[in-house]
C-alpha cells in the first residue's frame, strides 16, 4: 500500500467513526476526529501515530484506542489543561482548545496512549443489557428451566449480572425495584417478555484480558472508554461497577474458542446453557470463530430438552448499523432474529417473539 493509499484509508475510517460519534451522542469526539482528519492529510502527528495502523480493518478500532488512552489521562487528572475541554471531567466541551493539547500529546505520545493502541477498546456497555436480558428470558419462556450463562470476551462481566439490574415498559419488569441501574421504557414496537419467570442458576465469563472491577484503575480504564458527552453512560457503568463490586463473577483468562470448547463438552442436565456475547465477534481472529462454531456444532448436536443449549448474540447487522439480537437455541437450531439496538444504551425494537 502507498502512503497516499494509506493516509486516505486513515482518513475514511477517522470520518466513519465521526459519523458514529456524532450519531450516538458524541459530537465532541466527532469534532475532534475531524480535527485529526485535517491532520493525517497534513501530515501531522496524528499521522505518525495512526499511519502503523493503516492496514488494519475498521473493526480493529485503533481510533478508539487513541482516544481511549487519552481520554483515560484526562480522568486520571494526569493532563489539567485537557481536562478544561473534556465534558467528562467536568471541561467546556471546547474542541478549539482541545485540539492544540491533544496534537501536542501525539508528538510524542506518553506510554498510556501506546498502552492503549496495543488493545482493543474495553466497553463493558451495560447499557447493552436491555437487549440481552429479553434473550435470556425467551430461552427461559422456551425451555422452562434455570439459566446457566456464559460469556464470550466478557470484559468485566458487568452484562453477567443482569438479575441486579431493573426493566421497565408497559405494565411489565423484572429484576429488583430498588436497583441502581435501571432501563425504563427503552422497547419499541412490541414490549419485551418481562413477565417470564426466570432463575439464574450459573454465571461464568472468559476474556484474553479481563477487567477487575473492583480495581480502582481498572474501573478508570473502563470509563475512559465511554464518549464525553454521553452522562447517561457514564452514570450506568458507575453504578454497574458499584454493584459488580458486591457481586463477583468468575471471568477467566482464556481465548473464547478454547473456553466455550472446554465449558460446551459435556451436557449440562436441568439448566438451560447460553453462551452469548456482545460486540464481541468483530475483535476475535478466524480460529477463535471457527472454534466457537465447532463447540455449538457439537453441544448442538447432542442437545435434548433436558440439556438446552443457546448461542445469544448482540452483534453489528450486516450492514454495519444497527446490531442485531439472535438466538440459536439447541435441540432444533432455529436462528430467530428476536431484536434489533444499538451499540450502546439506546432504544430496542423488540420483534415480539
Amino acid at each position: 500500500m502507498s502512503a497516499s493509499d494509506a493516509a486516505e484509508r486513515v482518513v475514511g475510517q477517522l470520518e466513519l467513526q465521526a459519523v458514529g460519534c456524532d450519531a450516538l451522542g458524541s459530537p465532541f469526539y466527532g469534532e475532534l476526529l475531524r480535527r485529526m482528519v485535517a491532520d493525517v492529510r497534513a501530515g501531522g502527528p496524528t499521522w505518525d501515530v495512526l499511519g502503523p495502523y493503516a492496514d488494519r480493518p475498521f473493526d480493529d478500532a485503533y481510533r478508539l484506542r487513541l482516544l481511549g488512552g487519552i481520554h483515560r489521562l484526562v480522568l486520571a487528572g494526569d493532563a489539567p489543561d485537557l481536562a478544561a475541554r473534556y465534558p467528562s471531567a467536568g471541561g467546556d466541551g471546547d474542541v478549539d482548545g482541545a485540539w492544540p493539547l491533544v496534537r501536542e500529546l501525539l508528538r510524542e505520545p506518553p506510554p498510556a496512549v501506546l498502552d492503549a493502541l496495543t488493545r482493543p477498546p474495553q466497553t463493558n456497555e451495560v447499557g447493552r443489557s436491555a437487549a440481552l436480558l429479553p434473550g435470556f428470558l425467551v430461552v427461559a419462556r422456551d425451555t422452562g428451566l434455570p439459566l446457566r450463562i456464559l460469556e464470550l470476551g466478557s470484559s468485566a462481566g458487568l452484562n453477567l449480572r443482569v438479575q441486579h439490574y431493573r426493566y421497565e415498559t408497559d405494565g411489565r419488569s423484572w429484576g429488583p425495584t430498588n436497583s441502581s441501574v435501571r432501563f425504563v421504557d427503552l422497547w419499541r414496537d412490541n414490549a419485551p417478555p418481562l413477565d417470564t419467570h426466570a432463575v439464574i442458576a450459573e454465571r461464568r465469563g472468559c476474556d484474553r484480558h479481563p477487567i477487575d472491577p473492583t480495581d480502582p484503575e481498572a474501573r478508570l480504564t473502563l470509563l475512559s472508554y465511554v464518549w464525553p458527552g454521553q452522562d447517561e453512560r457514564f452514570e450506568l457503568l458507575r453504578a454497574a461497577l458499584d454493584i459488580a463490586r458486591r457481586d463477583p463473577v468468575p471471568i477467566d483468562r482464556q481465548d473464547a474458542g478454547a473456553w466455550v470448547s472446554e465449558r460446551l463438552r459435556e451436557p449440562a442436565p436441568g439448566v438451560a446453557t447460553v453462551v452469548f456475547h456482545s460486540i464481541a465477534w468483530g475483535y476475535f481472529d478466524d480460529r477463535t470463530r471457527a472454534a466457537v462454531r465447532a463447540a455449538f456444532e457439537l453441544a448442538g448436536a447432542r442437545a435434548t430438552r433436558d440439556t438446552p443449549v443457546g448461542w445469544l448474540r448482540l452483534e453489528p447487522a450486516e450492514a454495519g448499523v444497527p446490531t442485531e439480537l439472535r438466538l440459536t437455541l439447541w435441540p432444533g437450531g432455529e436462528e430467530r432474529l428476536l431484536a434489533t439496538a444499538g451499540f450502546h444504551l439506546g432504544p430496542v425494537h423488540w420483534r415480539g417473539l
